[in-house]
């Protein structure tokens, strides 16, 4: 499972970049881009930051971080959708998809987590 989460957030990162890449950029669109290129790219390499961590605990905390930036690209793919910028209908419901197994991953932890005391 980890590894395949490891292949598939590394992917959508670079289907993040690809489809900034083919966006023509205005002003707006640059901001907007750059917010997406950096939560995009931090979801790949926080997950795997998250799988070199020491503890549980610690593994938990990167995990976050992970969902954290998976739900900021929810948003700005959001945006990007609703100003009809361009077609993210794929990459959002990948991004959801990735917010579901975090969530459900850090959900498990936690129970782990509460267990051991």
């Amino acid at each position: 499972m980890n590894e395949d989460l490891k292949v598939r957030t590394k992917r959508f990162s670079i289907r993040i970049i690809n489809l900034i890449e083919s966006m023509p950029l205005s002003v707006a669109r640059k901001v907007t881009a750059y917010q997406l290129v950096k939560s995009g790219t931090s979801v790949g390499a926080n997950f795997r930051a998250s799988r070199r961590a020491r503890s549980d605990k610690e593994f938990v905390a990167k995990l976050q971080i992970v969902l954290e930036e998976v739900d900021e690209c929810c948003y700005w793919l959001e945006i990007i959708q609703e100003l009809k910028w361009a077609d993210v209908d794929d990459l959002l419901k990948e991004a959801n998809e990735l917010t579901a197994i975090i969530v459900s991953i850090l959900k498990k932890m936690n129970d782990k987590l509460k267990n051991k005391k």
